[in-house]
This record gives C-alpha cells, structure tokens and sequence, in this order.
C-alpha cells in the first residue's frame, strides 16, 4: 500500500514538472518570436531608408546650387563697374553723376585735403574742345575751386581722389564741379565741402 502512495506522488511530481517545462518552453518561444518580429521590422525599416534617401550627390548639388544662385545674383559685371564699353556709341545717355566722399580726416591732420570721388554715366578724360561734347560714350574732367577763389583748375586725371595740400590751419572750402569737354558744367553736378584744418601746432600738444 505504501508503494503504492509512493509511485502515486512520483507520478504527480513528473506531471508537476512537465506542465513547467510546458510553460518555460511557451514563454521562452514568445519571447523570441517578439524579437524576431522587432527586428525585422527594424530591418525593414532601415532597408526602406536606404532606398528612399536622395544619393550624397544629389544632396550636395542641391546645396551647391543656392549658393551658385547667390553667386550670380551678387557678382557685378565689368559694365556695372566701369561703365559702357568705348567701342559701342549710347543711344539716349541717361545724365551723369558726380559723387564726392567727405575729406579724410588724416588728411585734415597735414593741412591736407584728401577727398574720393566717382562719376556715372562719364569718362574722365584729358579730351577737351567743342566736338568732343559728341562722343559717345560721354567724356568730361572736374573743375576744383579752393575759398571761392576766382580761379580753378581742371582735374582730368581720374585718380580718384582729389588733392590739395598746403592748406593752413582753419575753415575751407572746396568746390568740385563735373564739366563737359568744353568746360561747361552739368546740370547739378557742383559738390561743395566744407571743412576745418585743424592747428597741427596745439594738435600736437595735446
């Protein structure tokens, strides 16, 4: 009778221990079909990625590109700069333009009247008299005028700035005037500055 009870809880135990088998081995199969499937899709994904991205090429043409357009849109041209070409007659000429910078101030300090200057729509030349007023494009020089003296002389050197030394220690005046070949001047194009030499002498004291 006791063998009997004995070979009873033997069996018991065995199903006991196979049903944990059972559950250990569902779980453990679980687990790694999850992982399969995780990493799949993440295989998946990546792939997808891959074949959607745009080649490194294609991306660094395109960040090329808006520069070069910068480029283009920024980049002056030689007519922009200096003008029409000496070649090709201007129809029409749109009126010139005289742009004077006010004198430098190092130069103030020597007594100096330094000052820059650019004119549009003109080439300052040493070309003068009557027939000249008919070329094309259109030629012209400065006339500078110091204290509303009753003389002046004529710039045609196109050094872009203007120089006057020796002036002594005060106020001045400088009068610049863009003129045709023949010395008459544009239509309000007289550019007057008026400025102070300072004391070199108390300059330097101080």
């Amino acid at each position: 009778m006791f063998s009997l009870i004995h070979e009873t809880d033997n069996l018991q135990q065995r199903e006991n221990t196979m049903t944990k088998l059972k559950k250990v081995r569902y779980k453990t199969k679980a687990r790694t079909v999850g992982a399969f499937v995780l990493l799949s899709g993440l295989l998946v994904t990546l792939f997808a990625a891959v074949l959607l991205a745009p080649p490194a090429r294609v991306l660094a043409q395109q960040s090329a590109q808006p520069s070069a357009q910068t480029q283009v849109m920024t980049k002056a041209s030689a007519r922009d700069i200096r003008g029409a070409s000496p070649y090709v007659a201007i129809e029409n000429e749109p009126a010139p333009k005289l742009i004077v910078d006010p004198p430098l101030p190092e130069g103030l300090a020597l007594g100096i009247f330094w000052a820059q200057y650019r004119v549009e729509n003109l080439r300052i030349v040493p070309v003068f008299g009557t027939g000249a007023r008919h070329v094309s494009p259109r030629v012209g020089h400065l006339h500078i005028t110091v204290d509303d003296l009753p003389w002046w002389w004529a710039d045609a050197s196109d050094n872009n700035t203007i120089d006057i030394a020796g002036l002594p220690p005060g106020q001045h005046k400088v009068k610049i005037e863009l003129v045709d070949p023949n010395h008459n001047v544009f239509p309000g194009q007289v550019v007057t500055q008026t400025f102070t030499v300072p004391d070199r002498k108390s300059a330097h004291l101080h």
